[in-house]
């Protein structure tokens, strides 16, 4: 099954997908979509991962989505704050999900 998942993906020069991380790895120097535990989303350019998903993101742009209760109403409020910061560490154990670019 993984081998039918890996000729699904679209090769580059050379390049194979035998791995989940190979995957990753064919997406350096790129911009991807990460996923964070905290209802944090991250959108930037990959520049370096490890096998534990610690990643070094640059030119990126943080989305942290927070929800709270209105005190007289009971309806949930959804407030969603974004900053832009030139490089980031991410840790890789509050990884979450991380999407390559679309390749057509």
């Amino acid at each position: 099954m993984a081998e039918q998942a890996a000729e699904a993906i679209p090769q580059q020069e050379g390049a194979t997908v035998k791995e989940p991380l190979d995957l990753i790895k064919l997406s350096l120097d790129e911009r991807v979509y990460v996923k964070l535990r905290g209802e944090r989303e991250l959108r930037g350019r990959l520049h370096a991962f490890d096998q534990h998903l610690n990643m070094i993101v640059g030119d990126v742009e943080e989305t942290t989505t927070t929800v709270e209760i209105d005190d007289e109403t009971y309806e949930e409020i959804i407030k969603t704050q974004k900053r832009t910061v030139p490089f980031l560490f991410v840790r890789g154990d509050g990884v979450i999900l991380v999407s390559p670019p679309l390749r057509s």
